[in-house]
């Protein structure tokens, strides 16, 4: 049976700036960096054979990081941009809101794609021969990914948010 991780980036630049980041491309600071080899340790103990990422660079090079210290070659990294943070319009690059309900904000991305792109996402990965893949990129994406794989949890759930770093099993 195939298990399936999840880790969203380390901390970024737009992240510690309390900014959505959506689809801007932003880098990790070194705090960031640190987490990704803390996440990597973690891994070692998963026996992680697969790494698919966000072509972002705080998904990216997160997974290059996970990758170096499990001994997978960085080069072996599949990049898919499906896997690429929810698009939040207007409001990427501007203070982040935890109150906002951003669905009704002009020009991001509405919650039903997302989700389609989180179900083509899945079947791309249970179609891998691998048996332990990580999942590299970001807490919208994540958040939707979940909520097809387990439908129980809600998308917005505030008991489970996707901390910086942090893998989490999900299948």
């Amino acid at each position: 049976m195939k298990e399936l991780y999840f880790v969203r980036h380390g901390l970024s630049e737009l992240n510690v700036a309390g900014k959505y980041a959506g689809t801007l491309d932003t880098p990790l600071v070194k705090a960031g960096q640190d987490q990704a080899r803390l996440a990597g340790q973690q891994a070692k103990k998963l026996n992680i054979d697969y790494i698919i990422s966000s072509p972002l660079s705080r998904a990216l090079d997160s997974a290059k990081i996970i990758a170096e210290v499990i001994h997978l070659p960085t080069l072996s990294i599949e990049v898919n941009s499906l896997l690429v943070e929810r698009h939040y319009g207007v409001m990427e690059g501007q203070p982040w809101n935890p109150d906002l309900d951003v669905d009704g904000v002009a020009d991001v991305e509405t919650i039903d794609n997302l989700l389609k792109r989180a179900q083509l996402a899945l079947q791309h990965i249970e179609s891998m021969a691998a048996t332990n893949v990580l999942v590299v990129s970001h807490g919208g994406f994540g958040r939707a990914l979940r909520l097809v794989i387990n439908p129980a949890i809600p998308f917005n759930d505030p008991n489970s948010p996707f901390k910086n770093a942090e893998i989490v099993r999900l299948i």
